[in-house]
């Protein structure tokens, strides 16, 4: 039986690698994004459905809600991303801003993007989470290696999903966390990663090679299985060895 299936920032990179998996294997498909544009293109590619939702909204999110199947199987809270790379420069002058308020803005926006965005979604679509289903949220290898206010909120995913967990564990419901390190093929770094800052990124590695979005899909679609039923409240890292676990 084909499952309902919603991951969130579908329309490129780890989103839509682990869009385009589901759907491949006969499932019914929602991705959702900000921008319409690549967002459509991308359901048109792999046979999903499109919705624009900016999921640190509520309203948005209220929004999106009839567009969905009554049953979900499986959430992909993967909408995110490290806001710094896109704010533009603050003027404090032209603002009223001063560096601390615009400080909390940007740290702010990170949280926005990153935790609340997933929390929300998963809040707003419980009631229709299926027995035997499961949430996976994309964190990042940054939870434990800094990465200011970006890497302060994936640590909280992984936090929160705990919690997560254990509520949707009496319902037989799944919730694990997929952490990846350096992911090649993604607009992540925008135009901000330098090739000396590729080159070290790949040499931490154990592999000695970039990750892939078809990676972080393969990790998600295993958790998503009836393989991993008793797995829960677990961080999966998926980073070719660049940090390991004992």
């Amino acid at each position: 039986m084909a499952r309902g299936i919603l991951v969130t920032g579908g329309a490129t990179g780890i989103g839509l690698a682990v869009a385009r998996h589901f759907a491949e294997n006969g499932d019914t498909v929602v991705i959702t994004g900000r921008r319409q544009a690549p967002l459509e293109a991308a359901a048109e590619k792999i046979g999903a459905q499109a919705v624009v939702c900016d999921h640190t909204d509520p309203e948005a999110v209220v929004r999106l809600l009839p567009r969905l199947p009554e049953r979900l199987d499986v959430l992909v809270n993967n909408a995110g991303g490290n806001t710094d790379f896109d704010a533009a420069p603050v003027d404090d002058t032209d603002t009223g801003l001063g560096p601390l308020a615009a400080f909390a803005q940007r740290f702010r926006a990170n949280l926005d993007a990153n935790l609340v965005s997933a929390a929300l979604t998963t809040k707003a679509v419980e009631d229709r989470l299926a027995e035997g289903g499961a949430v996976v949220s994309i964190g990042s290898i940054a939870a434990d290696k800094g990465a200011g206010a970006y890497g302060a909120a994936k640590a909280g995913l992984a936090s929160w999903n705990l919690g997560l967990a254990q509520e949707l564990g009496e319902r037989d419901i799944t919730a694990n966390v997929v952490a990846p390190g350096y992911i090649a093929e993604t607009e992540f770094f925008r135009d901000h990663l330098t090739p000396e800052r590729r080159d070290h990124l790949i040499a931490s590695t154990a592999l000695g090679r970039p990750g892939l979005p078809e990676d972080i899909a393969g990790a998600v679609a295993f958790l998503a299985s009836s393989a991993a039923r008793d797995i829960t409240a677990q961080v999966l890292n998926v980073n070719g060895g660049e940090r390991g676990t004992r």
